[in-house]
């Protein structure tokens, strides 16, 4: 029976270019190696191709919170340990005012939190390592945290703050929230330097910069100024970046040499804050933001957002004013950890979830500890996000998440330590071999995203056909793959129990999982597909203009007729009832193995992807809908901004 499947794919191939009809069936039996947990592969994956918010009145309460997250230690540590949470202990966290509505619980570590009294002296330089995550309410919250960082720079000596805001157009509700903000934080400073003894007497304490980057790096500022006047206006001058490019890491390199000199000659401190909701698009450069940081002692302060959970990307809504039309937007906003560890489609095409993470992105979390400064995680309720999960408000387990917690060393570092472990190395050659998203070179030649077309087909009887042949070949392509990437995994299981971090152990549990879970969605796909293009229903609504697969939670079940089609196309032996017994079995297996990640990896972000995976199903049903009859929306599709 192994062997008999192992024969599929070529005998496709040469049915479809003959028989479209029947080669969708034909590929739909092939694809479906039941059985085929022993392989004998041929070649291995070499290639290393590194989604309401609700309204609610903004709080504006800037006062300085009554406790200041930090982790207090010498010089910046390498070892795992990247939470988008505070890093407190336990009891101290949860009874904090500042974590009342959150979306993660945070995760602690055995670090102490130092007492009141500790922080309000001057530590010294040095002393205090960046905070790798620290949840508030809003932007509120945030400043009156940042009030107190300030003050402590303060008594050492004088300080300029540089603001870099990211020109998204996606945060410019955010700027005006963050120039109010400020500006009572700036009043508040005035307020402590005439009743603080402690802190530098003389003129301009505290001098601040506007920047903005984009695509390129603005200073709305022409030089450090304390006029409040000065520093609203510039706020307000901050565009639009419409090339949709983020160069965050070297912004914030550029900025900080521009106005180190008077750091490093010790006439004033330095501090950058960043704000922005992506994680930027100039990761290689992070080790250089990160070097220039501390070559001026300058900690890196971020208002950001949670990750997306092992994906880079995100998807916001954007709609076109005069047509009224929706479109989805993808932005980075990830992923947590130095690549992605989770496989990046759902099966048929690319992710569109919008899962968070439980931590901050990469490369944010990672300048902000090494730097001596702190990621704020801003609250994750957003009403521009789309996608599965975007209103989901799930808090991952409190204590579980601990042993979750990426790695913030270096890229190449991460990647050195990758290498050195085979368990590891073949889920990220999986991964990557799998990656359908256009930044990847798999599948360049003939497709760029292994986008298999899930919603547009032409209605009438032979462009249906010939449109669905098409992606019969790409599924049977895709199931090939999954044989390939199933017979690896399989391969290093015994690898499991020796391996010591318990992410990677969950990333090979859902990933393994999920893959006989998409095995069963091409089957489906393929069974539908072949189903529609023999029986032809007349559509429903007469003014319908194309099919549409949708997902469904119900199976097919080949009747009669299909069965008999792939009885006469493979030769088959057993009867229908054997032959569904057979995949019947197979389909329990499968969810099964989703299932145990449910339960192994509870209260975590892997736990709550299977269960999206199950939530989804892996049915499939076709209908016919009347699709942008006026053409409105591909007219609007050409004013769709970049992000």
């Amino acid at each position: 029976m192994k062997s008999f499947f192992k024969t599929l794919p070529s005998l496709g191939v040469s049915l479809l270019f003959n028989v479209a009809v029947i080669a969708a069936l034909y590929f739909v039996h092939r694809s479906l190696p039941v059985f085929a947990k022993e392989m004998l592969l041929e070649s291995i994956f070499t290639e290393e191709m590194p989604q309401e918010e609700i309204t609610r009145e903004v709080e504006l309460d800037t006062a300085p919170a009554e406790t200041l997250n930090v982790i207090a230690g010498g010089t910046p540590s390498t070892a795992v340990g990247a939470s988008a949470q505070a890093a407190a202990a336990p009891v101290n966290v949860q009874k904090a005012a500042v974590m009342k509505e959150v979306n993660i619980r945070p995760v602690t570590t055995d670090v102490g939190l130092p007492s009141d009294e500790m922080l309000g002296q001057e530590l010294g330089e040095g002393e205090i390592v960046g905070e790798v995550g620290s949840m508030v309410e809003g932007y509120g919250a945030a400043m009156g945290i940042i009030t107190q960082e300030i003050i402590r720079m303060m008594r050492q000596q004088k300080v300029t703050v540089v603001w870099l805001f990211d020109e998204s157009g996606s945060m410019k509700d955010d700027r005006k929230e963050i120039r109010e903000n400020y500006l009572r934080v700036l009043h508040e400073l005035e307020v402590a330097a005439t009743t603080d003894e402690e802190l530098k007497k003389g003129s301009e304490q505290l001098l601040t910069v506007v920047a903005s980057y984009g695509q390129g790096i603005h200073e709305h500022t022409p030089r450090p100024t304390a006029d409040l006047d000065m520093i609203k206006a510039a706020i307000d001058k901050v565009p639009v970046d419409e090339s949709g490019q983020e160069n965050m890491s070297q912004s914030i390199a550029t900025i900080v040499n521009k106005y180190k000199q008077t750091a490093i000659r010790g006439k004033r401190k330095l501090a950058v804050i960043v704000v922005s909701d992506e994680s930027g698009d100039d990761g290689d450069f992070v080790e250089n933001a990160i070097s220039e940081s501390r070559a001026a002692k300058a900690p890196l302060y971020f208002l950001g957002r949670e990750s997306m959970f092992g994906f880079p990307y995100a998807h916001q809504r954007w709609v076109d004013e005069p047509t009224g039309e929706e479109f989805w937007i993808r932005i980075r906003r990830g992923p947590e950890t130095p690549y992605p560890e989770c496989l990046q489609w759902n099966g048929l095409h690319s992710r569109w979830d919008t899962q968070s993470a439980g931590f901050g992105p990469f490369e944010q979390v990672r300048m902000a500890r090494e730097s001596g400064g702190i990621f704020f995680v801003l609250p994750g309720d957003e009403s521009t996000l789309v996608g599965e999960g975007a209103n989901d408000r799930r808090k991952y387990d409190f204590l579980s998440m601990k042993e979750y917690q990426p790695n913030l060393i270096s890229r190449p570092e991460y990647v050195r330590d990758r290498s050195t472990s085979e368990f590891r190395e073949t889920i990220w050659s999986v991964i990557a071999t799998l990656n359908p998203n256009s930044d990847k070179l798999l599948f360049q030649a003939s497709d760029p995203e292994l986008n298999i077309q899930t919603e547009h087909f032409p209605l009438p009887v032979e462009g249906f056909r010939t449109a669905a042949a098409t992606q019969v070949v790409k599924a049977a392509r895709a199931m090939q793959l999954i044989e390939q990437a199933i017979g690896l995994l399989e391969k290093v299981k015994p690898l499991r129990a020796s391996e010591a971090s318990q992410r990677w152990r969950a990333g090979y549990d859902l990933a393994l999982a999920q893959l006989y879970i998409f095995r069963l969605r091409l089957y489906q796909f393929l069974l539908v597909m072949d189903q529609h293009a023999n029986q032809m229903p007349a559509p429903k609504n007469p003014n319908s203009n194309e099919w549409n697969l949708w997902w469904n939670t119900q199976t097919i079940v080949p009747e009669d007729a299909q069965f008999s089609r792939l009885k006469a196309a493979f030769g088959m032996k057993q009867s229908r009832d054997e032959y569904l017994e057979m995949i019947k079995t197979e389909e329990a297996a499968a969810v099964a193995r989703i299932k145990a990640v449910t339960v192994v990896h509870q209260g975590t972000p892997w736990a709550r992807r299977a269960q999206t995976e199950l939530d989804m199903g892996f049915g499939f049903v076709i209908g016919d809908r009347l699709w942008d009859p006026s053409g409105k929306r591909t007219e609007a599709s050409k004013r769709v901004p970049n992000l």
